[in-house]
């Protein structure tokens, strides 16, 4: 007997709604994930098979042929699907001339006929068990790990809030869902735009690591999608762009949200396109020269404050470097000693940041920029991704922007956004250039260092390689800050111990 929490029932009334949820699993799934499609002929796991995969391959029309002779069918798409039918095998020991293993590491495998081969299927199996109804529907009973069916009561929570706020049967795709516990999906009916579907339950509970607090509490990152509410009406009200809320359940953390497009501030190359980079210098410049609000009403019940990026926010997230960056490139731990020197260099230079009351967005940079081409003024840019708002260092986002971490700002377009942002702002009563470019050197440089470790950390904890190929460009942003003399302590140090970064 199954525990309740190992289980999970769903009533499939016909041959469509099994094709949503083949749709809708496609959303749940992660590479190492197997599903085992159980039931007699004509119960419908081809049917729920060829959904998931047309789904995954976001082609309606591909050609998903049953793999009854050939054993197994493998998709290469952006998750790698097996498709198995052992119907026809003789004995299970063949899974592994099928690569079965293999394609397990890689991505998902669907097995339809499973008891063929139950003892060499992974302990962790996700078994989806059909049974037919009185009325000629089906009747699917999912049993597995509790982490993989906690998944599946996701996305059909999410199909449900879509139901209740007019989407009924609308298409949905995966849009992104990386590191973070966020992800987002496109949703579309026919003959209605576009929306995009943000999942963002409240933050995962975390290790305490210092002083009694997280690390989301130390640097004071936002606990649930409320803080996205409530920084959107925020920009909105400053007369910015950003998405339109078309209904939220803040209790599950979904929000309905407008699609601003796919259209970035990058060419098909993958290189910065300056006018859109010097349109977003525009907003950045109005924004920070906005007096804020720090306290936002988002329900009867519930007011946002905006939080302060302050010193030891700032100097908690330089410490990455000390704790991932530097054993990287020696070989060793920080001793005592080197960080203590480290954290007091940091403590003296943020001392000297002299704008501490601008609204600080956090990732201005061009994963959440959406260039609007249609549009005018302010509105060229949509911005995306702001719930960790915070009030600062203006000099913050402008570096985020000017040195983005994702791709390369040649030194001349850097300049030019610089001088645009000055030039934008200069007539402010007691804006002082001279303040603004010694902060966005503390700034960019305490940026940079966070990411040197960031890079590192997502290598070696997290598994994920990709970043890697960043860190070239971050040490060069950084490279090019440490020329100014406010930073000088701080490259002193890092040459001392031979972890000089060249510009």
């Amino acid at each position: 007997m199954n525990d309740p929490a190992s289980s999970l029932s769903i009533t499939l009334p016909d041959e469509a709604t099994t094709r949503q949820l083949g749709e809708d699993l496609v959303l749940a799934l992660k590479p190492g994930d197997c599903i085992a499609l159980q039931g007699d002929l004509g119960a419908g796991k081809s049917t729920l098979a060829r959904a998931l995969i047309r789904a995954l391959a976001e082609d309606a029309e591909l050609e998903v042929p049953s793999p009854t002779f050939t054993l197994v069918q493998v998709y290469d798409l952006r998750l790698p699907v097996a498709h198995f039918d052992l119907y026809r095998l003789g004995d299970s020991s063949e899974l592994d001339e099928l690569g079965f293993d293999e394609a397990l590491e890689e991505g998902v495998c669907l097995v339809e006929w499973p008891s063929q081969a139950e003892d060499r299927l992974p302990k962790q199996t996700l078994w989806l068990n059909y049974a037919f109804t009185p009325d000629g529907g089906r009747e699917l009973t999912l049993t597995g790990p509790t982490e993989k069916l906690s998944r599946i009561r996701r996305i059909l929570s999410i199909r449900q809030f879509l139901n209740e706020n007019g989407m009924a049967g609308a298409e949905r795709r995966f849009l992104s869902g990386d590191a973070d516990y966020r992800a987002y999906e496109y949703v579309h009916l026919e003959d209605q735009p576009r929306r995009i579907l943000m999942d963002s339950p409240k933050r995962p509970a975390t290790p305490v690591i210092r002083d009694g607090k997280t690390y989301p509490e130390l640097v004071h990152l936002a606990e649930d999608c409320r803080a996205f509410i409530a920084v959107d009406h925020l920009l909105k009200d400053m007369g910015v762009l950003v998405p339109d809320i078309f209904a939220a359940d803040t209790e599950q953390g979904l929000l309905l949200i407008e699609d601003l497009g796919a259209d970035g501030v990058l060419n098909d190359e993958g290189k910065p396109i300056a006018e859109r980079y010097l349109a977003t210098t525009e907003v950045l410049a109005y924004l920070h020269g906005q007096n804020v609000s720090r306290e936002i009403p988002v329900a009867p019940d519930h007011i946002h404050r905006i939080p302060d990026f302050d010193a030891a926010a700032m100097g908690f997230e330089t410490e990455l470097l000390l704790d991932w960056y530097l054993p990287w490139k020696l070989d060793r731990q920080a001793t005592e000693t080197e960080r203590q020197e480290y954290q007091a260099i940091w403590t003296g230079i943020i001392s000297r940041i002299h704008d501490h009351q601008s609204l600080v967005l956090r990732d201005v940079h061009s994963p959440n920029l959406l260039w609007q081409p249609d549009r005018h003024g302010l509105h060229r840019i949509g911005l995306i991704d702001f719930q960790d708002a915070m009030i600062g260092p203006a000099a913050y986002d402008l570096a985020s922007l000017v040195q983005d971490a994702r791709v390369t700002i040649e030194p001349g377009l850097q300049q030019q956004m610089l001088d645009h942002y000055l030039a934008l702002r200069d007539s402010e009563a007691g804006f002082d250039r001279t303040a603004l470019l010694q902060d966005f050197a503390i700034m960019a440089a305490q940026r940079n260092c966070k990411l040197l470790g960031l890079w590192v950390r997502l290598l070696k904890r997290d598994g994920k390689p990709g970043y890697i190929q960043h860190m070239p460009r971050t040490q060069t942003y950084l490279a090019s800050v440490l020329r100014h003399e406010v930073m000088a302590p701080l490259k002193i140090w890092l040459d001392k111990l031979g972890l000089s970064v060249e510009s």
